[in-house]
């Protein structure tokens, strides 16, 4: 392992059949892994909504399974979980919709994290520092914050144009008018449910994703958290070797640093691209297990 190998140095040293070899885009990939997912989660919903036997242990896997699609809208607005544009712009406005985290204003804030990775001043992660104590390590897990915060995002970019500082200009406009769209078809849903006379929402989608936030959380945390303020990308972000699951329901993003090196590469070239940057990879960690005990034990 060597100190002076930084990201920027491996990107540079591939030659051109090897950069159009990793970050060349298809459509197959994220349409088989969206299908399964995808249809994971209908499937679940529908046995939850026909009632079968001991049908309440099914929401939590459901719930899993509809916030991690956060990590399909991550690809998406990257444009690499499909090779169509207009396809990786709407399976993101569906899935930002259903985890609350609306499409174009997240493409702009997470942008500037990439930008401005571990830049104290200007990366919009560091705006919510992450636990230090034993309470706010509770709090961060429980998605509380997360859903407080969202919901608070949203209200004011439907009220008035956004004025957060990673939103340019030209964009202020389109995250007002999402926010609005995005209000009014959760008003909607929600007065048809009234209107029916039914919960199905309630069970198929609101209550899995209050319990499945926390094992998102728990995921995210271990991205960034206590990884040194440094330019370096194979530093700054950690890769997390898991199981083949997480990886499938995370799309891949446990390659974490592999992703930040070089965020053209798809979901589906991450394990390639994992074998041209590992002996480089700084800061690693040996399931998700071992960050949060680890991360435990340096609560104050």
């Amino acid at each position: 392992m060597s100190d002076a190998i930084d990201h920027r140095a491996i990107i540079a040293g591939l030659t051109a059949e090897q950069r159009a070899a990793l970050t060349g885009r298809r459509n197959g990939p994220g349409l088989v892994r969206l299908a399964v997912h995808g249809g994971a989660i209908l499937g679940l919903g529908a046995l939850v909504l026909a009632g079968i036997p001991w049908w309440p242990l099914l929401l939590l896997t459901q719930g899993i399974l509809i916030v991690f699609l956060f990590t399909l809208l991550h690809e998406c607005v990257h444009e690499t979980a499909f090779a169509t544009p207009w396809l990786n712009r709407a399976v993101a406005a569906v899935a930002g919709f259903l985890v609350m985290v609306p499409a174009t204003w997240f493409r702009y804030f997470h942008f500037a994290h990439h930008r401005h990775t571990h830049d104290p001043d200007n990366d919009p992660e560091l705006m919510s520092p992450k636990p230090e104590t034993l309470w706010q390590y509770v709090k961060y897990l429980s998605g509380i914050p997360l859903w407080i915060g969202m919901a608070k995002t949203i209200l004011l970019n439907g009220a008035r144009p956004s004025d957060e500082p990673y939103v340019p200009e030209k964009g202020r406009r389109k995250v007002h008018d999402e926010a609005r769209i995005t209000l009014a078809l959760y008003g909607g849903l929600a007065g048809i449910s009234i209107a029916l006379g039914t919960d199905a929402l309630l069970w198929i989608w609101v209550i899995p994703a209050l319990l499945g936030q926390p094992f998102l959380r728990a995921y995210l945390l271990a991205e960034h958290a206590r990884c040194p303020h440094v330019a370096n990308m194979l530093q700054n972000t950690r890769t997390t070797f898991t199981t083949a699951i997480v990886r499938f329901v995370a799309w891949n993003m446990p390659y974490h640093a592999e992703h930040h090196a070089y965020p053209a590469v798809p979901f589906y070239r991450l394990p390639q691209f994992h074998e041209v940057v590992r002996d480089h990879l700084r800061t690693t960690e040996r399931g998700y297990g071992r960050f949060h005990k680890r991360f435990f034990e340096g609560l104050r």
